[in-house]
């Protein structure tokens, strides 16, 4: 069976849990466990933070071991820690139950990353990357949908049959991974065991990207907040963009995604993005003149993300080293959970305090990060001294 199909339907498994849990997670965290919005703030913090520094060793354990069977343990214990949360009723294990989950979560797709990259030829990686985006996306909405009915029907059971049904979406994917080819740990390197800590420009293009993916909590956290505070906007115009960001996603990440082939065509679509997410913060800062500029700013967002997505791919890949994939994907992608845990923090006090100056500041922020991105590539495609 075609690996790429299996890679697809296990990204699908895998997003659609994914999708239930945002929906359902903090009621589920507040109603039922009882635990305040404080504690529950602090608690996931905690697990990606935990999450980000296990992302490497993680990743290196994919090399030494085999990305595939690496993949399905961490498949597998993401599982058991959503299942864990079913019978938590205090902070202490909470706070244990949400770190699993973040070291599980952040491995797991250094572990995809890197069985991606053992079944994949380089020259397609990019390509196929950007269906198990557009995979994700779709998952996540299907997920969110299926959350959303534990949320009309507001019981307890419906919440503890939503994180069922999570877990079993990461057993199903364990089960699809499994179905895959199953690719050979690479030989024992010489040098450092942990060579991405010394290599400086992967190290910088990585910290570009983490800066870059400071978008991921504009939606779903500083945007309805802005809306409920500076604007005259309804509620549901959140959804509607939500619906417009997933639904691009979903659409158009393929084709933008067709464009991108090679380091030069990816760090000028970093750059893109970098001014798209420029032009968002400026339309969003309008808002509240009209709610329309919401949407606009909106488009403009999803647009810089489509831009962003396989520029950052295809750097990730061919800046690391062939044997050492499973160690750089781990590395790089600690840039998502520092924007998990950052970011709202980061975001909220710089355009909710700053309101139209603060919009700028950060637009101007992912437009020099974006230009940035260039001459950071240059930098790494150099010869390194040993």
């Amino acid at each position: 069976m075609n690996p790429r199909r299996n890679l697809a339907r296990a990204q699908l498994a895998n997003s659609v849990g994914d999708g239930v849990y945002l929906v359902t997670s903090a009621f589920y965290f507040a109603r039922i466990v009882g635990l305040p919005p404080a504690q529950i703030g602090l608690g996931l913090t905690l697990g990606w933070a935990v999450g980000a520094v296990a992302g490497l060793p993680l990743g290196h354990l994919a090399d030494r071991r085999g990305p595939r069977g690496v993949a399905v343990l961490l498949a597998l214990t993401t599982a058991a820690a959503v299942a864990a949360f079913m019978f938590v009723r205090s902070f202490e294990l909470f706070v244990l139950v949400a770190c699993v989950y973040g070291t599980a979560q952040t491995g797991l797709s250094a572990a995809r990353q890197a069985l991606l990259a053992g079944l994949v030829p380089p020259e397609q990686r990019t390509a196929v990357r950007a269906v198990l985006q557009a995979t994700l996306n779709g998952g996540i909405a299907a997920g969110a949908a299926l959350g959303g009915l534990a949320l009309h029907v507001d019981t307890p059971e419906a919440f503890l049959a939503a994180f069922a049904l999570d877990a079993l979406a990461f057993v199903t994917a364990a089960a699809v991974l499994l179905r895959l080819p199953s690719v050979h740990p690479a030989p024992a390197p010489t040098g450092p065991r942990m060579a991405v800590l010394g290599d400086r420009p992967y190290a910088l293009v990585t910290l570009i990207n983490a800066v870059m993916l400071f978008y991921m909590p504009l939606l779903s956290i500083v945007v309805p907040l802005w809306i409920a505070t500076r604007t005259s906007a309804p509620a549901w115009v959140v959804s509607v963009m939500l619906v417009i960001n997933t639904g691009s996603v979903l659409l158009f990440q393929v084709r933008v995604a067709r464009r991108v082939k090679g380091l030069d065509d990816a760090s000028a679509s970093v750059r893109h993005a970098g001014l798209v997410m420029f032009a968002a913060c400026a339309v969003f800062a309008l808002s509240p003149y009209g709610w329309v500029f919401l949407l606009v700013a909106t488009g403009l967002q999803v647009l810089a993300e489509l831009l962003l997505a396989p520029g950052a791919w295809e750097i990730s890949f061919a800046l690391a080293p062939e044997d050492r994939q499973g160690q750089y994907q781990g590395f790089f992608g600690t840039g998502v959970p520092v924007a998990r845990m950052l970011g709202p923090v980061v975001l909220t006090t710089l355009v909710l305090d700053g309101g139209t100056l603060g919009w700028l500041l950060l637009g101007g922020a992912f437009a020099a990060a974006g230009a940035a991105m260039r001459p950071a590539v240059a930098w790494a495609r150099r010869p390194q001294p040993v």
